[in-house]
C-alpha cells in the first residue's frame, strides 16, 4: 500500500485530521487527547515478547489507517507526510492489537516486527543509549536517592 499525502495542506505544519472528514470512528476521535499539533504518541511493542520497539506519532488519519490496514502508519513530523512502516525499508510492522492508555493520550500498538524497527538498522530504538540498567547505583546514574 502506498501512503498518500493529506488532502489539504496542514495549517502551521500540523497534519490534516480526518476526524473532520469522518474517517476515524467519531467515538475514538472524541476520546483522543492530542498534543497542540494534533498528534498522539504511538508506542510500537513486539506482541509476543513485550519488547518496546519505537515511538512514532499519529494523527486521526494515521490511526485510522493503522486500524483498518493492519500496518502501522505514522505522521512524520520532519517530512510532514504519512509513512507506512516497511514501505521503503522492508521492515514491516504487522498490527496485532491497538489500545489507548488510561488518559487516551498515548496509543500502544502491539505488532509483529519484521526486521529492524529503528531507522538506524537496530532492532529497537531503545538499545543504543541505556541511561540506567539493573544493578546500577542511582548515585552513579544521576537518579536522586529518593527515587531509587
Amino acid at each position: 500500500m502506498t501512503s498518500t499525502p493529506p488532502p489539504a495542506a496542514p495549517r502551521h505544519g500540523a497534519p490534516h485530521h480526518s476526524a473532520r472528514s469522518g474517517r476515524l470512528d467519531p467515538e475514538i476521535a472524541a476520546r483522543l487527547k492530542r498534543s497542540p499539533d494534533g498528534l498522539v504518541p504511538a508506542i510500537a511493542q513486539q506482541y509476543d515478547t513485550g519488547e518496546v520497539l519505537m515511538l512514532g506519532w499519529m494523527d486521526d488519519e494515521a490511526l485510522h489507517r493503522t486500524l483498518t490496514t493492519g500496518r502501522c502508519t505514522y505522521w512524520s513530523r520532519s517530512r510532514r507526510e504519512y509513512w507506512v512502516k516497511g514501505d521503503t525499508s522492508g521492515h514491516f510492522q504487522w498490527v496485532k492489537s491497538v489500545a489507548l492508555d488510561c488518559d487516551a493520550d498515548t496509543v500502544l500498538v502491539k505488532v509483529d516486527q519484521v526486521g529492524a524497527a529503528c531507522h538506524t538498522g537496530a532492532r529497537t530504538c531503545f538499545d543504543a543509549d541505556v541511561l540506567l540498567q539493573d544493578g546500577d547505583s542511582g548515585a552513579d546514574s544521576g537518579v536522586p536517592a529518593s527515587h531509587q
